[in-house]
């Protein structure tokens, strides 16, 4: 499956998250580190939510840029 992420600039960081997969967040230093932590979130979050025995959300949300 894939996730729409959306990656935001914080003070220090880059924080990222999953708008399909509530709570599914990831930090690092640059772009490059928190999408290699974010793809490691999903992962994480998804098994979680096999084991626990419940649906795995499917990819809705959709990513685009809008020039204004």
């Amino acid at each position: 499956m894939r996730y729409a992420v959306v990656i935001e600039k914080a003070n220090e960081n880059y924080s990222a998250y999953v708008p399909d997969l509530p709570g599914c967040v990831a930090t690092g230093n640059t772009v490059a580190a928190v999408e290699l932590e974010i793809r490691d979130a999903i992962r994480f979050h998804i098994e979680g939510l096999k084991s626990d025995g419940l649906p795995i959300p499917q990819p809705t949300s959709i990513a685009e840029y809008v020039e204004a």
